[in-house]
Formats: structure tokens, sequence, C-alpha cells
């Protein structure tokens, strides 16, 4: 028995809305996967660290040595304070807008802001303590790290407007190395920098959804203006 063509095209019509709707499905289970371990820390032995966040701690303290310290520090001041909440984004979004990819740079401007917001909202939440070993100074809440957060953003945002695989590429050795430089220098424990990341990514790809097509139609526009001006220079 064949298919009714309406059921077909219903078919069709729901795949494509799953297909579409997947990432932000996606992302607000990762998001309450992150919350739910800040809650386990948080209640589980008065907020007192995981056993591998110590075994992790006490292997990073045991390594530490000014050769891998400098670039750790180096790591802590781009990932944080003014170089990573004014700097960096008023670059990123003046780029993206002489390119005139307007929509990306709004992706950009909600997806970090709102990745900003929701770090402070469970570092107030749950309050877990910070490592005892700190080298550098550091504001109240240990879970998640936003300097990770921040990392894992910016990495996954150029890789989704940027599309090409040495950005991805590059994109996670930034943030893996921020993950590992924030608990070298004892600002976090390892599950803040995994809750970090989490975090990061699925406020990305969240906010990405309802903006992809627009954001595709921007850069198609900007591919056929681009190919079209090559035209006309090979022409003259």
């Amino acid at each position: 028995m064949t298919t009714p063509k309406g059921d077909t095209a219903e078919s069709i019509r729901t795949a494509r809305k799953l297909t579409r709707f997947w990432p932000l499905y996606s992302g607000v289970v990762a998001l309450v996967a992150v919350a739910a371990l800040g809650a386990l820390i948080a209640f589980r032995d008065n907020n007192l660290p995981l056993s591998f966040d110590t075994t992790w701690m006490n292997e990073v303290i045991e390594h530490r040595s000014p050769l891998w310290t400098a670039p750790a520090l180096v790591m802590n001041s781009i990932g944080g304070g003014i170089v990573a909440t004014v700097i960096l984004p008023v670059v990123v979004i003046g780029v993206l807008c002489l390119r005139r990819r307007f929509w990306s740079a709004l992706f950009y401007a909600i997806a970090t802001a709102l990745s900003g917001a929701l770090v402070q909202l469970l570092k107030f939440s749950f309050e877990r303590p910070r490592p005892t070993d700190i080298l550098v100074t550091a504001d109240l809440g240990s879970f998640p790290s936003g300097h990770t957060a921040n990392a894992a953003t910016l990495a996954v945002i150029l890789g989704i407007v940027l599309q090409r695989t040495w950005v991805w590429f590059a994109g996670v050795i930034y943030a893996v190395a921020m993950a590992v430089s924030r608990t070298y220098l004892g600002a976090h424990w390892l599950s803040d920098t995994i809750g970090g990341l989490v975090l990061g990514a699925a406020v990305v790809v969240i906010v990405w959804t309802p903006l992809a097509t627009r954001m595709h139609a921007e850069r198609d526009r900007g591919r056929a203006r681009r190919l079209a001006a090559r035209r006309d220079s090979v022409g003259a």
C-alpha cells in the first residue's frame, strides 16, 4: 500500500521541523545537566570537591613550574576581565558589521551576554568554594568556570559563523587550554571547567537555532557579492 501524498508531505515537514530544532532541544538538555551537576556538588558533603577534582588538582599542583605558570597567567588575562567582556566583543561585533554580517553580530552579542549571565546566576546559586591553593585573584563562586564558558562560547560562535575546519580546530584547542589553565592556577576545580565548557557551547546552539536561517541567507548574499566582485574585476 502506498502512502498518500498528503501524509508524505506532512512527514517531510515534521522531519524538517525536528531537524531544525534539535540543537535547541540538545542545548536545553545540556544546560539542565550543568545545573544538575552544580546542584549535586552543592548539596553533596557541603560543597566539597569530587574525587576526580582533588586527584586532578593534586596532579597539576605537583607539576607547577615557571614554564607553565606564565602562559596560564596570559590565559587568565585574555579569558576574563575587560578583555573578554568589553574589548573582544566590540572587536568581533565591529568586524562582523563591517562585513555586513549583522545577524551574525546579533548572534554573537546575544550568546555572549546570555552565557555570562547564566554563569553568574549559577555561581551565586551554588557558591562553591574555590580551591585553596589559588595563584590568582578571583571572585566568589567556583562553579562553573566563567573563563572556560567564555572560551567555549567564542569557539563555537566563530566555528558556526566562519564555517572553517581550522577555526573549529583552533577553537577546541583554545577552550581546552583555557580549562586546563584555570585548574593549573587553582582558580577552579576540574568539574567547574567541564560545566563551563558545556554551558558555553549549549548557550550558543540555543541562540543559533532561531537565527540560523537568517544567518545562512546573510552568508549566501555575502558570497554572491564577492563572486560578483571577482567577475567584475576579471571583466575589467
